[in-house]
């Protein structure tokens, strides 16, 4: 596992972009490890028949898997102990298939109970430009 660098507070600037991170079509594959991993074994991920009964067109990833793709971006970032809140709102599905490019920009700085915090704006957007997932994190910075 590679050692994540944080940039320094000072060098950092308000509208400056994180690196995005393009990842490759979500799979079935993919889904059904995640339903072991999770524990999450709701049958709308991972049963094309099932999902077709509640009116879907297949299966769709967990809300919580594209979750972890905001916290992949924020953790390349700086380091996980660094972290202060990752939040999101999910709006729209990620579908299988989809490709999912997870971008970020820096929204504000500010210092509080001694720490130099950093906020994000972050987002999970598909190959159609449609926004997934839109969220937002606090990182302290030295």
């Amino acid at each position: 596992m590679a050692t994540v660098t944080a940039p320094r507070f000072d060098d950092v600037k308000v509208g400056d972009t994180l690196k995005p991170l393009v990842l490759p079509p979500v799979s079935r594959h993919q889904l059904a490890l995640y339903c072991g991993g999770s524990g999450d074994h709701n049958p709308i991920h991972v049963d094309i028949d099932f999902a077709k009964k509640f009116g879907f067109k297949d299966v769709f990833a967990h809300g919580m898997l594209s979750m972890a793709f905001l916290g992949r971006l924020v953790t390349s970032y700086v380091p996980q102990g660094q972290v202060r809140k990752l939040g999101t709102r999910f709006t729209s599905i990620t579908w299988v298939g989809d490709v999912i490019t997870v971008s970020g920009k820096v929204t504000g700085k500010r210092e509080e109970g001694g720490q130099k915090l950093v906020d994000l704006e972050v987002k999970c957007t598909n190959q159609n430009g449609q926004d997934t997932l839109q969220g937002e994190a606090t990182v302290a910075l030295n």
